[in-house]
Protein backbone atom coordinates (compact mmCIF):
# COMPACT_ATOMS: atom_id res chain seq x y z
CA UNK A 1 0.00 0.00 0.00
CA UNK A 2 1.34 3.45 -0.94
CA UNK A 3 2.38 5.77 1.89
CA UNK A 4 -0.06 8.50 0.82
CA UNK A 5 -2.90 5.93 0.93
CA UNK A 6 -1.84 4.98 4.44
CA UNK A 7 -1.90 8.67 5.43
CA UNK A 8 -5.40 9.04 3.97
CA UNK A 9 -6.67 6.02 5.89
CA UNK A 10 -4.98 7.22 9.09
CA UNK A 11 -6.61 10.63 8.67
CA UNK A 12 -10.03 9.08 8.15
CA UNK A 13 -9.64 6.91 11.25
CA UNK A 14 -8.50 9.90 13.31
CA UNK A 15 -11.56 11.89 12.26
CA UNK A 16 -13.89 8.95 12.93
CA UNK A 17 -12.68 8.04 16.41
CA UNK A 18 -11.44 11.37 17.75
CA UNK A 19 -14.60 13.46 17.89
CA UNK A 20 -16.60 14.57 20.93
CA UNK A 21 -20.05 16.15 21.10
CA UNK A 22 -20.09 19.52 22.80
CA UNK A 23 -23.24 20.33 24.82
CA UNK A 24 -23.08 24.06 24.08
CA UNK A 25 -22.80 23.76 20.30
CA UNK A 26 -24.46 20.37 19.79
CA UNK A 27 -21.70 19.55 17.31
CA UNK A 28 -19.24 16.71 17.07
CA UNK A 29 -15.88 18.41 17.36
CA UNK A 30 -12.27 17.41 16.81
CA UNK A 31 -10.63 16.03 19.93
CA UNK A 32 -7.32 14.54 18.78
CA UNK A 33 -5.63 15.93 21.90
CA UNK A 34 -7.38 14.86 25.15
CA UNK A 35 -8.18 17.32 27.94
CA UNK A 36 -6.09 15.18 30.29
CA UNK A 37 -3.11 16.57 28.38
CA UNK A 38 -4.43 20.04 27.59
CA UNK A 39 -5.66 21.19 31.01
CA UNK A 40 -2.53 20.53 33.12
CA UNK A 41 -0.45 22.32 30.51
CA UNK A 42 -2.91 25.25 30.35
CA UNK A 43 -2.94 25.61 34.15
CA UNK A 44 0.86 25.62 34.26
CA UNK A 45 1.12 28.21 31.48
CA UNK A 46 -1.47 30.39 33.22
CA UNK A 47 0.47 30.31 36.51
CA UNK A 48 3.66 31.17 34.67
CA UNK A 49 1.99 34.08 32.88
CA UNK A 50 0.70 35.51 36.16
CA UNK A 51 4.14 35.23 37.74
CA UNK A 52 5.65 37.22 34.86
CA UNK A 53 3.05 40.00 34.71
CA UNK A 54 1.56 42.53 37.11
CA UNK A 55 -1.70 41.19 38.51
CA UNK A 56 -3.98 43.90 39.89
CA UNK A 57 -5.57 42.82 43.16
CA UNK A 58 -7.92 44.35 45.69
CA UNK A 59 -9.10 47.27 43.54
CA UNK A 60 -12.71 47.94 42.58
CA UNK A 61 -11.89 46.94 38.99
CA UNK A 62 -10.26 43.66 40.03
CA UNK A 63 -13.22 42.81 42.25
CA UNK A 64 -15.61 43.60 39.39
CA UNK A 65 -13.75 41.18 37.10
CA UNK A 66 -14.09 38.44 39.73
CA UNK A 67 -17.77 39.25 40.38
CA UNK A 68 -18.81 39.25 36.74
CA UNK A 69 -16.69 36.17 36.02
CA UNK A 70 -18.39 34.32 38.87
CA UNK A 71 -21.84 35.25 37.52
CA UNK A 72 -20.94 34.01 34.04
CA UNK A 73 -19.62 30.74 35.50
CA UNK A 74 -22.81 30.27 37.52
CA UNK A 75 -24.88 30.94 34.38
CA UNK A 76 -22.96 28.22 32.56
CA UNK A 77 -23.57 25.83 35.45
CA UNK A 78 -27.31 26.60 35.43
CA UNK A 79 -27.51 25.95 31.70
CA UNK A 80 -25.57 22.68 31.97
CA UNK A 81 -27.63 21.45 34.91
CA UNK A 82 -30.83 22.18 33.01
CA UNK A 83 -29.52 20.11 30.09
CA UNK A 84 -28.42 17.13 32.16
CA UNK A 85 -24.71 17.97 31.94
CA UNK A 86 -23.95 18.75 35.59
CA UNK A 87 -20.54 17.05 35.49
CA UNK A 88 -19.25 18.85 32.42
CA UNK A 89 -17.23 21.42 34.39
CA UNK A 90 -15.74 18.98 36.91
CA UNK A 91 -12.19 19.42 35.56
CA UNK A 92 -12.42 23.22 35.28
CA UNK A 93 -10.54 25.37 37.77
CA UNK A 94 -12.05 28.83 37.45
CA UNK A 95 -9.82 31.84 38.03
CA UNK A 96 -10.29 35.48 37.00
CA UNK A 97 -7.37 37.92 37.04
CA UNK A 98 -7.05 41.55 36.02
CA UNK A 99 -3.58 42.19 34.56
CA UNK A 100 -1.99 45.59 33.97
CA UNK A 101 -1.53 46.13 30.24
CA UNK A 102 -2.42 48.74 27.64
CA UNK A 103 -3.55 45.94 25.34
CA UNK A 104 -7.28 45.98 24.60
CA UNK A 105 -7.85 42.29 25.13
CA UNK A 106 -8.93 39.42 27.37
CA UNK A 107 -8.54 35.67 27.10
CA UNK A 108 -9.57 32.39 28.68
CA UNK A 109 -7.38 29.31 28.61
CA UNK A 110 -8.83 25.78 28.54
CA UNK A 111 -10.23 24.86 31.92
CA UNK A 112 -11.47 28.33 32.90
CA UNK A 113 -8.28 30.34 33.46
CA UNK A 114 -9.20 33.92 32.59
CA UNK A 115 -7.19 37.12 32.14
CA UNK A 116 -8.61 40.59 31.50
CA UNK A 117 -6.15 43.30 30.50
CA UNK A 118 -6.70 46.67 32.14
CA UNK A 119 -6.53 48.31 28.70
CA UNK A 120 -9.97 47.01 27.80
CA UNK A 121 -11.75 48.45 30.85
CA UNK A 122 -12.30 51.94 29.35
CA UNK A 123 -14.24 50.20 26.57
CA UNK A 124 -16.18 47.72 28.71
CA UNK A 125 -17.14 50.67 30.97
CA UNK A 126 -19.59 48.76 33.17
CA UNK A 127 -20.54 45.26 34.31
CA UNK A 128 -22.62 44.59 31.19
CA UNK A 129 -19.68 45.44 28.93
CA UNK A 130 -17.41 43.25 31.02
CA UNK A 131 -20.01 40.45 30.91
CA UNK A 132 -19.92 40.65 27.12
CA UNK A 133 -16.16 40.14 27.14
CA UNK A 134 -16.08 37.45 29.82
CA UNK A 135 -19.09 35.63 28.37
CA UNK A 136 -17.28 35.45 25.04
CA UNK A 137 -13.95 34.34 26.46
CA UNK A 138 -15.43 31.77 28.83
CA UNK A 139 -17.39 30.36 25.89
CA UNK A 140 -14.17 29.54 24.06
CA UNK A 141 -13.25 27.27 26.95
CA UNK A 142 -16.76 25.81 27.27
CA UNK A 143 -16.86 24.98 23.56
CA UNK A 144 -13.37 23.41 23.72
CA UNK A 145 -12.09 25.69 20.98
CA UNK A 146 -8.51 25.35 22.19
CA UNK A 147 -8.71 21.58 21.83
CA UNK A 148 -10.21 21.93 18.36
CA UNK A 149 -7.51 24.35 17.17
CA UNK A 150 -4.78 22.02 18.41
CA UNK A 151 -6.46 19.09 16.67
CA UNK A 152 -6.85 21.07 13.43
CA UNK A 153 -3.19 22.03 13.61
CA UNK A 154 -2.22 18.36 13.88
CA UNK A 155 -4.37 17.52 10.85
CA UNK A 156 -2.78 20.37 8.90
CA UNK A 157 0.67 19.00 9.72
CA UNK A 158 -0.40 15.49 8.71
CA UNK A 159 -1.72 16.85 5.42
CA UNK A 160 1.55 18.65 4.75
CA UNK A 161 3.38 15.37 5.33
CA UNK A 162 1.07 13.70 2.81
CA UNK A 163 1.78 16.41 0.23
CA UNK A 164 5.52 16.09 0.82
CA UNK A 165 5.34 12.32 0.33
CA UNK A 166 3.17 12.65 -2.80
CA UNK A 167 5.63 15.00 -4.55
CA UNK A 168 8.77 13.50 -3.05
CA UNK A 169 10.06 12.25 -6.39
CA UNK A 170 9.54 15.60 -8.12
CA UNK A 171 12.00 18.47 -8.45
CA UNK A 172 12.64 20.73 -5.46
CA UNK A 173 10.84 23.59 -7.20
CA UNK A 174 7.76 21.41 -7.70
CA UNK A 175 7.91 20.33 -4.06
CA UNK A 176 8.19 23.95 -2.88
CA UNK A 177 5.27 25.07 -5.07
CA UNK A 178 3.07 22.19 -3.89
CA UNK A 179 3.79 22.80 -0.20
CA UNK A 180 3.30 26.57 -0.56
CA UNK A 181 -0.01 26.05 -2.35
CA UNK A 182 -1.10 23.60 0.36
CA UNK A 183 -0.13 26.06 3.11
CA UNK A 184 -1.97 28.99 1.53
CA UNK A 185 -5.06 26.91 0.75
CA UNK A 186 -5.36 25.37 4.22
CA UNK A 187 -4.63 28.68 5.97
CA UNK A 188 -7.09 30.90 4.10
CA UNK A 189 -9.55 28.22 3.07
CA UNK A 190 -9.48 26.22 6.28
CA UNK A 191 -7.74 27.49 9.41
CA UNK A 192 -8.84 31.14 9.29
CA UNK A 193 -12.53 30.37 8.52
CA UNK A 194 -12.32 27.70 11.24
CA UNK A 195 -11.10 30.34 13.71
CA UNK A 196 -13.77 32.84 12.64
CA UNK A 197 -16.46 30.21 13.17
CA UNK A 198 -15.14 29.73 16.72
CA UNK A 199 -15.43 33.45 17.35
CA UNK A 200 -19.03 33.44 16.17
CA UNK A 201 -19.82 30.40 18.33
CA UNK A 202 -18.29 32.12 21.36
CA UNK A 203 -20.35 35.24 20.64
CA UNK A 204 -23.55 33.18 20.51
CA UNK A 205 -22.87 31.17 23.67
CA UNK A 206 -21.56 34.23 25.50
CA UNK A 207 -24.64 36.26 24.63
CA UNK A 208 -26.83 33.57 26.19
CA UNK A 209 -24.66 33.26 29.28
CA UNK A 210 -24.61 37.00 29.98
CA UNK A 211 -28.41 37.05 29.62
CA UNK A 212 -28.86 34.14 32.05
CA UNK A 213 -26.47 35.95 34.40
CA UNK A 214 -28.86 38.93 34.40
CA UNK A 215 -27.08 41.26 31.96
CA UNK A 216 -29.15 42.66 29.10
CA UNK A 217 -27.69 41.03 25.96
CA UNK A 218 -28.50 44.19 23.98
CA UNK A 219 -25.53 45.76 25.80
CA UNK A 220 -23.27 43.44 23.79
CA UNK A 221 -24.14 45.44 20.68
CA UNK A 222 -23.20 48.69 22.41
CA UNK A 223 -19.91 47.20 23.57
CA UNK A 224 -18.91 46.02 20.10
CA UNK A 225 -19.84 49.39 18.64
CA UNK A 226 -17.38 50.94 21.10
CA UNK A 227 -14.77 48.33 20.13
CA UNK A 228 -15.28 49.15 16.48
CA UNK A 229 -14.86 52.86 17.15
CA UNK A 230 -11.71 52.14 19.14
CA UNK A 231 -10.11 50.18 16.30
CA UNK A 232 -10.47 53.17 13.99
CA UNK A 233 -10.98 50.96 10.96
CA UNK A 234 -7.51 49.43 11.27
CA UNK A 235 -8.67 45.81 11.42
CA UNK A 236 -7.54 43.53 8.55
CA UNK A 237 -9.98 42.38 5.89
CA UNK A 238 -12.21 39.63 7.26
CA UNK A 239 -10.92 36.80 5.05
CA UNK A 240 -7.36 37.54 6.27
CA UNK A 241 -8.38 37.60 9.93
CA UNK A 242 -8.95 35.08 12.70
CA UNK A 243 -11.99 37.15 13.76
CA UNK A 244 -15.17 38.28 12.00
CA UNK A 245 -15.25 41.94 11.07
CA UNK A 246 -16.91 44.25 13.59
CA UNK A 247 -19.78 44.80 11.15
CA UNK A 248 -20.34 41.06 10.73
CA UNK A 249 -20.12 40.45 14.45
CA UNK A 250 -22.61 43.20 15.34
CA UNK A 251 -25.08 42.00 12.69
CA UNK A 252 -24.84 38.43 13.97
CA UNK A 253 -25.35 39.51 17.57
CA UNK A 254 -28.42 41.56 16.68
CA UNK A 255 -29.92 38.51 14.99
CA UNK A 256 -29.18 36.38 18.06
CA UNK A 257 -30.76 38.72 20.63
CA UNK A 258 -34.27 37.17 20.56
CA UNK A 259 -32.84 33.69 21.08
CA UNK A 260 -30.61 34.79 23.97
CA UNK A 261 -33.52 36.57 25.69
CA UNK A 262 -35.80 33.58 25.20
CA UNK A 263 -33.18 31.26 26.71
CA UNK A 264 -32.73 33.57 29.72
CA UNK A 265 -36.50 33.61 30.25
CA UNK A 266 -36.36 29.84 30.85
CA UNK A 267 -34.29 30.67 33.94
CA UNK A 268 -36.59 33.42 35.16
CA UNK A 269 -34.59 36.32 33.69
CA UNK A 270 -36.62 38.63 31.45
CA UNK A 271 -35.71 41.52 29.14
CA UNK A 272 -37.83 43.71 26.91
Amino acid sequence: MKINNILTISLALALTYSCAKNPFTGKNTLALVPNTEILPSAFQQYSQFLSENKVIQGTAEAKKVELVGKKIKEAAEKWLNAHGQSGYLSDYQWEYKLVESKEVNAWCMPGGKIVVYSGILPITKDEAGLATVLGHEVSHALANHGQQRMSAGLLQQLGATGVAVAVGSKSKMTQDIALTAYGVTTQYGGMLPFSRSHESEADKIGLTLMAIAGYNPSEAITFWERMSANSGGKAPMEFLSTHPSDETRIAQLKALLPEAKAEAAKFGVFFK
